[in-house]
């Protein structure tokens, strides 16, 4: 009993000092840390992979197979954030802005 209280208080623990960390991160810093927060999704789903094939029993299998879904969502997920995030910084084709000019 004193297990699960303990992994609940570190649990909590680590969701605010993670929120904490992120709130305080300038806009600069976020596509970088959005490159490291895929390099730790990438982490994790290598542990799923890992807990969905070790067949230790039935549970641990479909529990494995479902940590595996949903780390590959947020890997997915975060590349296509961060490539959108990227587009928006890069800059516009001089040529296509001329030749809209000279168009109008």
């Amino acid at each position: 009993m004193l297990e699960i209280f303990l992994g609940l208080y570190i649990f909590m623990l680590a969701a605010f000092v993670g929120y904490g960390v992120i709130k305080g991160v300038p806009a600069l810093l976020h596509t970088p840390l959005m490159a490291f927060t895929n390099a730790i999704s990438g982490i994790s789903l290598v542990g799923s992979l890992v807990a969905a094939g070790a067949h230790y029993n039935d549970v641990s299998t479909v529990l494995g197979a479902i940590a595996v879904l949903c780390a590959t969502i947020n890997v997915v997920g975060g590349f296509w954030i961060t490539d959108r995030m990227l587009r928006m910084f890069k800059k516009q084709d001089p040529k296509a802005d001329a030749a809209g000019d000279a168009a109008s």
